[in-house]
């Protein structure tokens, strides 16, 4: 097995668009990978293309129905479809959808082929984590389920387990809809709560379908919720449940939708906090897949002063030389960005806070909204996974 890790990225990727006005505008990749290649970590990546899903690929998480709706919206972009969410202000029509959106699924399972096949440890895509596509459905920006139809194909390889964790402001509502009821995926999603964000739901008590359960845990965070909570949350929670499961490949969605910039939630968290889960995401992989992890992309709307940074970070850490905090970014990144929005760019890869947090054994809270929000957590899925609450 190579010790190189891969990133699956082309130009072509970037034409997933919606649109300048769209919050998920694909400048945030643009900035992502000059910064990532300035700042010298594309050099410690294989980086290399993808080919598109075809349909048959798209079927084994969507309906044929559903693929060929998107094509025919494809096709003609004046020729709606909101009864399966085309041409919605979610998710507004574009020539060349079908092909975008096939592209991004077909990139992610090649990351996923990568890491199975042994050709590299790790893959990244970060154009992917279009976690909110349902099987007949386009919802929150996403129209194909890329996430899905990897861990699908995982599964069609012979995984016997594969463990999913989604780390994006907004509940992974489609990967946990798509394998509810298969006890061979866990899938773990820590979100802003559904009381006050899109899709609303995610609930603690969303544990599995029948034969399933246990294998669906939601932690709904409180809008307001910083570093120093949100990562109390995070390992009062997903490193045991993900060891309990104990599966053969780790795959993570990394929405970095949750900073406190962000446009479109309500949570706190910092460049820093968020790098510090991409750092514990990375250390549970080596400690319980031997290393094998396959990591996407996912929401994110401040586009040009956050995105870049974090998902520069992460791909430094899936080439396993991460960035220094303190880091300057550099002078032709920032006078891009300054050219593009008009004021000045971060001048440092950092936002100059400490990801600290208490530790959850360390005691709880009954007066703490966040600590009760964990508890619900703990309580509904621990048991199903033959956790002891009381450890």
């Amino acid at each position: 097995m190579s010790d190189r890790a891969g990133l699956v990225f082309d130009e072509r990727l970037t034409g997933y668009n919606f649109g300048v006005s769209h919050p998920m505008n694909p400048v945030r990749v643009e900035l992502t990978m000059q910064l990532a290649r300035e700042l010298g970590v594309l050099d410690q990546l294989d980086v290399v293309g993808a080919e598109a899903c075809s349909v048959d690929d798209l079927c084994a998480v969507h309906s044929h129905e559903y693929v060929e709706r998107v094509q025919a919206v494809s096709a003609d972009p004046s020729h709606l479809d909101p009864e399966v969410g085309l041409g919605t202000a979610d998710n507004p029509a574009f020539a060349g959808m079908h092909e975008a959106s096939a592209l991004i699924a077909g990139a992610t399972i090649e990351a996923a082929r990568r890491v199975w096949t042994g050709e590299s440890l790790r893959a990244a895509n970060i154009t992917g984590g279009l976690h909110h596509a349902m099987p007949g459905l386009a919802s929150g920006f996403c129209i194909y389920n890329d996430v899905g139809l990897a861990i699908r194909w995982l599964l069609d390889q012979g995984a016997e387990r594969v463990a999913y964790v989604d780390v994006d402001a907004h509940h992974g509502d489609g990967v946990q809809a798509i394998f509810y009821d298969d006890p061979r995926v866990l899938t773990v999603s820590l979100h802003e709560g559904p009381q006050t964000l899109f899709p609303g739901t995610g609930f603690p008590t969303e544990t599995g379908g029948p034969g399933a359960e246990g294998t669906s845990v939601n932690v709904a965070l409180p809008p307001g919720t910083s570093d120093a909570g949100w990562l109390r949350a995070f390992h009062a929670v997903v490193p045991e449940v993900v060891r309990a499961f104990d599966p053969d490949i780790l795959v993570t969605q990394h929405g970095c939708d949750s900073h406190m910039d962000d446009p479109l939630t309500n949570l706190m968290l910092s460049v820093d906090g968020q790098r510090a889960s991409y750092l514990a995401l990375e250390q549970l992989a080596e400690e319980l897949t031997g290393g094998r992890w396959i990591i996407t992309g996912g929401g994110g709307y401040a586009v040009r002063d956050v995105v870049p940074r974090i998902w520069t970070h992460l791909l430094a850490i899936v080439s396993g030389a991460p960035i220094d905090p303190e880091t300057a970014t550099p002078p032709g990144w920032r006078s891009t960005v300054e050219q593009l929005g008009g004021r000045s760019a971060p001048q440092r890869m950092t936002d100059g806070r400490s990801p600290a947090y208490r530790d959850w054994s360390l005691g709880y809270d009954p007066a703490s909204w966040l600590d009760r929000c964990v508890l619900a957590t703990r309580a509904e899925s621990f048991p199903l996974l033959g956790i002891d609450l009381s450890a």
